[in-house]
């Protein structure tokens, strides 16, 4: 997996991207400029890959920063269609008009480095640059160093006419945001990306919508009350799609049994019934998998909104053990009701998560509050 991803950033990408620069410039030294990006490459990874290629950019490119984003902005390629749900597509391969798709993560670094100085100018390229594949890292360092400067625009960009503009509003606004420099202002106080993400949560776009998601999501980690107050709020005469977007912001505090979350969402109450869970194999390597067999019977009198997850105690190196919940099921039980509940559980590794053997404790969870357990054990 990660040999492929380093691999979004090859010699074509290069070629290609040297090629459209040197239609939009004559001037442009497309050798120099291959150089510098292809230099070391094959023991590069992708982030790594980007970066030279901003370093090849920046010797290439004129020194005048205005004239130098006139030449990056004329060799771009038209701007990523969308489709009836407002998603992109075509962002992977080499769009045959100009610079698009994964090089340009080299180009909004570029940008980032050159053009602190002349904000301004700095962030109309990335408008166009978010356009074809994003500028959510590159815009970062404005945003964390000219607030003052960043916030009203994004504000304007809340009714772009560009779905791609609009997201990135969002997106690059993340406190938390994946592979991107982390806004330690927004993580403290998150009030100025809140009126942002109101004038978008009903975005006609998915793509902007599920971005307000995750924004909201990664507030929750830092300030799970304000998420929690939020979805009591706009849950309020909401629609499926903004019901969906705060469902998919509150799936952590969801999954950890917040209190104040599982009351906006009507699930303040604690399962009144039995529950049992049984596992088997009862002993598996890494790379295989567990059936979780889960057994529920209401004992109330009336109806239960249950959200039903499970928690794995995953063996550290150290032999303790650390909880990952994973979601399982919302359902409606009966009164008197039994449910049988039935899920895979993978056991492959992944990049974010190693595996070490030992016993596995797993907990199943109704609304947050543990009621039932079983284990496996772990063989490497």
């Amino acid at each position: 997996m990660a040999e492929a991803f380093k691999l979004l950033i090859n010699p074509d990408t290069v070629a290609h991207t040297a090629r459209h620069l040197r239609r939009a410039w004559r001037g442009f030294d497309a050798e120099r400029f291959s150089a510098i990006a292809l230099d070391g490459q094959d023991g590069l990874e992708f982030k790594a890959r980007a970066h030279r290629l901003a370093d090849a950019l920046q010797a290439t490119l004129p020194t005048d920063f205005d004239r130098a984003c006139g030449v990056l902005e004329a060799a771009l390629a038209p701007p990523l269609a969308l489709d009836t749900d407002g998603e992109p597509v075509g962002l992977q391969g080499l769009p045959p008009q100009g610079v698009g798709g994964w090089a340009l993560w080299g180009a909004g670094e570029w940008v980032a480095r050159a053009g602190l100085d002349e904000p301004e100018r700095a962030l109309l390229c990335l408008r166009e640059l978010t356009q074809r594949f994003t500028a959510e890292f590159a815009i970062r360092p404005f945003i964390a160093q000219r607030p003052g400067l960043v916030f009203p625009l994004l504000s304007r960009w809340t009714g772009d006419a560009s779905a791609h503009v609009r997201r990135l509003v969002s997106e690059g606004s993340r406190p938390r945001l994946p592979w991107g420099l982390r806004l330690q202002a927004l993580v403290a106080d998150p009030a100025p990306t809140l009126p942002l993400l109101r004038a978008l949560q009903n975005d006609t776009s998915a793509y902007v919508r599920r971005s307000v998601a995750n924004h909201l999501n990664d507030i929750a980690k830092d300030h799970p009350e304000r998420v929690a107050d939020w979805v009591r709020e706009h849950r309020v005469g909401a629609d499926a799609a903004r019901e969906a977007l705060l469902r998919h912001a509150s799936r952590g505090l969801i999954k950890a049994g917040h209190a104040p979350t599982l009351a906006a969402w009507g699930l303040s109450h604690g399962f009144d019934g039995e529950a049992t869970l049984r596992i088997a194999p009862v002993a598996v390597a890494v790379g295989g998998q567990v059936r979780l067999q889960a057994r529920l019977r209401s004992l109330a009198r009336g109806p239960q909104t249950l959200v039903v997850d499970y928690a794995v105690h995953h063996v550290k190196a150290n032999g303790s053990a650390s909880p990952k919940v994973f979601k399982g099921w919302k359902i409606e039980l009966a009164p008197g009701e039994s449910r049988e509940l039935d899920k895979a559980h993978s056991l492959r590794e992944v990049t974010t998560r190693r595996l070490y053997p030992g016993r596995h404790r797993v907990e199943l969870r109704v609304n947050g509050v543990g009621v039932a357990e079983a284990a496996f054990d772990l063989r490497s």
